[in-house]
């Protein structure tokens, strides 16, 4: 199949990345400053199967009229798209009380719009396919942690644009779930996550000897909702959280 996946240039979105990639498919993903990165994520690919279709386009999510650009680009090259995975996301964590617009604004804007607009462009082809799967990456904020206003508000509304759209296109062969993953290591995670939140996680997580998760057990996730077998699942919430969901 063919997927397009943003946020693919790091961390989680890389990981889906090239999970799809070593299981066949062909992928496009997005990236918004880092070419560098980028072009490390299409080189392991390049070395996981030499050959593959793995391209990168640069992309602002939380502009629509970017989103417009980069799809029509992403179909032009891939005539078609299957599997769209929604991984790009910012935090500008501060208190409510604190909490300067243009930080609730660009957080509101990269994590809830953006997947509304990727959707949205998308849709046209996925109902021409009659066939679709949209996976949309939240967090286990969705459920409110401190300093986080912004980045917990952002991942429950994408708990509602989920559901609504699994309930609009479900009958159209398209079909919309989201993975709420637990801590993992990734750059985000290494760089805002406090000590003592890793300590407690490490300590309490129900999984043999306490740790974090592996960024390829929420790959191969994903890679189950979007596959033949993930086709009655539709309009769900499915943590990866090792059993864990205690936030700040």
């Amino acid at each position: 199949m063919k997927w397009f996946v943003t946020g693919g240039s790091r961390g989680i979105g890389a990981g889906i990345v090239l999970d799809a990639i070593e299981s066949g498919h062909e992928v496009a993903f997005t990236y918004v400053r880092n070419e560098e990165a980028a072009k490390k994520v299409i080189a392991e690919a390049e070395a996981l199967r030499p050959g593959c279709v793995c391209k990168a386009y640069r992309l602002q999510v939380s502009d629509a009229a970017d989103v417009e650009r980069c799809v029509d680009e992403v179909l032009e090259d891939f005539e078609t798209i299957e599997v769209v995975v929604n991984c790009a996301g910012v935090n500008r964590d501060n208190l409510v009380v604190s909490m300067a617009d243009e930080e609730w604004d660009e957080v509101i804007a990269t994590n809830l719009s953006g997947p509304f607009y990727v959707i949205r462009q998308f849709l046209p082809t996925l109902l021409s396919n009659r066939f679709g799967r949209i996976i949309n990456v939240s967090s286990i904020q969705n459920n409110g942690g401190t300093g986080q206003a912004n980045y917990a508000a952002s991942k429950a509304g994408l708990h509602g644009l989920t559901k609504t759209v699994a309930k609009e296109y479900g009958r159209k062969g398209i079909t919309a779930n989201v993975v709420v993953p637990g801590f993992f290591d990734t750059d985000m995670t290494r760089e805002t996550m406090p000590q003592i939140a890793k300590d407690y996680w490490k300590q309490y997580c129900p999984v043999p000897k306490g740790r974090m998760g592996k960024i390829s057990e929420l790959a191969k996730t994903v890679a189950f909702l979007a596959s033949e077998g993930g086709g009655f699942v539709n309009g769900e919430v499915i943590n990866v959280t090792g059993g864990l969901d205690w936030t700040f």
